[in-house]
Parts: structure tokens; sequence; C-alpha cells
């Protein structure tokens, strides 16, 4: 998460790294076969957001209406900028600073940990780290005001998704075969590895959220505490996956409804019920009654049932042709 003094934004026009990163996706596609819906979502929307080609760039809120700020946040009740924000980027390489720590940290081990968990139960942890990550760091803020340190945090503008990717990172990191991490060339136990990281980052790159990525962290843990005090399922991950399944309803009933979906020999219930069937003999394939030759082979209806009065080869390929119609 970058901080910012003003509410003014550096552009988006692209000046080779999203390309780059883009390029680094599609190697990872290849190397692994496959990423995960919810991971490559998280990417696909973290840069579409931040490049917002053609209509997207009318219809979603400019930057200078979502930057997470603590003291507008809680005067205005803007919830818009308590999400939003974690989706935007000031500049290309923030964006693409965050998108390769998200490829690295999820790609290496979230694959595994999304294809295990399941993308539905995934995506609830995502989510309620994100709501974790923001709310730790409008906490953190607010208390400062008890010491009169409110000027440089308090009013301060920031966005990104370094938050969440510092809770995901203390999650990863908690798992039983996590012993040590590679963080910036420095091999490091994994539990302190998301500490280092924040002490590094705000080393080299002062103008970091450092209230940001401390809530991520601290988001993290509060997420892994509260899971092992409270057994049962997630009750996001309930709601995710009620949601889920009503979307998919309609893709279920048309799938049940209409007629033939593949070329497997399978009408829908309405041929049957209009005038029955009849099965070709040959390619198997189930034809309305109303058809006096076999819409795949053109076999004649009635031919007798004994393969043997045609060659292998001309089964094979009236068979064939059922793929290539």
């Amino acid at each position: 998460m970058d901080s910012y003094g003003g509410v003014g934004w550096r552009g988006r026009v692209s000046r080779g790294m999203v390309p780059l990163l883009a390029l680094h996706v599609a190697n990872e596609y290849l190397r692994l076969g496959h990423i995960p819906p919810v991971t490559s979502g998280l990417i696909l929307t973290n840069t579409l957001l931040f490049l917002r080609p053609g209509p997207l760039h009318r219809l979603l809120p400019s930057i200078n209406r979502v930057w997470f700020n603590p003291h507008l946040i809680f005067k205005n009740r803007d919830l818009r900028r308590f999400f939003l924000s974690a989706f935007y980027h000031v500049n290309e390489p923030h964006l693409v600073y965050n998108m390769m720590s998200l490829m690295m940290s999820l790609l290496w081990k979230g694959i595994q940990l999304e294809t295990s968990m399941g993308s539905v139960e995934f995506a609830s942890m995502v989510a309620s780290l994100l709501a974790l990550s923001q709310g730790a760091t409008l906490i953190l803020a607010k208390s400062l005001l008890l010491f009169d340190y409110d000027a440089p945090y308090y009013s301060q503008f920031s966005v990104g998704f370094s938050g969440v990717l510092f809770a995901l990172k203390v999650v990863l990191n908690s798992r039983p075969d996590a012993d040590y991490s590679v963080v910036h060339g420095l091999v490091i136990p994994s539990k302190y590895a998301a500490w280092a990281e924040l002490l590094l980052i705000q080393l080299f790159v002062p103008d970091a959220s450092f209230l940001g990525h401390l809530g991520g962290i601290l988001a993290g843990i509060l997420y892994l505490r509260l899971r092992r005090s409270f057994s049962g399922p997630n009750p996001l991950t309930l709601l995710l996956g009620g949601f889920v399944k009503a979307l998919s309803w309609p893709l279920r009933f048309l799938r049940s409804s209409r007629g033939r979906l593949s070329g497997r020999g399978r009408v829908g219930r309405g041929l049957a019920d209009a005038g029955g069937v009849w099965r070709c003999p040959l390619c198997t394939f189930d034809n309305s009654e109303w058809l006096d030759a076999c819409e795949m082979c053109s076999t004649a209806r009635g031919t007798i049932n004994n393969r043997n009065q045609f060659s292998v080869d001309e089964v094979r390929q009236r068979r064939l042709q059922r793929f290539v119609r």
C-alpha cells in the first residue's frame, strides 16, 4: 500500500511494465498448467482497475474518490474508500510490484492452498483478510490520535493491495511445511518473514504506507486466531457457496433442458416427448423418430443391427462424422 500526500494521480499509461507482468503470468501458466480462478481473478481485477480500458474509464470511480483516508472514512462513513482502495494503485511500478508479489506468494504456495481449500473457501479467506487488514489500518490510525500523532497517518492518502498481501503471507507462512522464507535475498524463519519484509520495505521505500502493511500483518494474525477459536465452516464461505450455486443454477437447467450439447449421441427431452427416438446401429446416435436416416452418419433407418455387413474402416469413419459436423 503506497501513501501519498495529496490527491493527484500520476497517469495510467503503460511504460512496458504491464506487458512484462502479462508475460510473467503467461510463463507461470505454461509452467504450472493452470492458474486457479481466484488467484488469476485478483491479478486481472487489479490490472484492469489500473489500466481502465474503454468504457471502464467512465464506469469506475477515479482514484481521487477511493483513496484510503482514515479521516474521510470516519467522517463520511465511506465504505467505498474502505474497500475499493485496496484494488487501486498509484503508478505502474506500484501495480507490478504488488502483482509480482501476489504471484510469488500465491502461485508458489497459493495454488496448492486454493486447490486444497477450494476456490470458494479461498475467496472467502481473501475477502476476510481484506476487511480485517483495512479495519486494522483504520483502527491503528485512529489510535494514534490518543498520542497527538495524527498528522502523518490519520490524514494520509494511500491505496494498494499490499495490506492484503501481508495478511496472506502471514497465513501462508503459518503452514506446518513453511520453515524458512526468502525475503529480498535473506533466508528468514517463516514466522518472522512478514515482519522482516515490513522493515525492509520501509527502509528502502519510505513513502510506503507503514500502517497499511502493519495492519495487514495484524489482520493475518487475527484471522489465524479466529479460525483456531471457532470450529465449523466460515459463514462467508457458506454465503459465497450459496451465491455461486445460485448463479450456476440457470446453466444446470439449460444443460438439462436443451438439446444435444456434444457429439455423444444424446438428445434432449423435447424430441423424445415429441415422438420418441431411434438409435443408429452404427454410430449409436439417438435420432428423432421423424427422421428416416441418421443425422450424423446418414445410415438408413431400419438397417439391420449387424456391423459385419460394413467394413471396420467404414464404421469408424461414420462414427467420426458425428464429431466433425
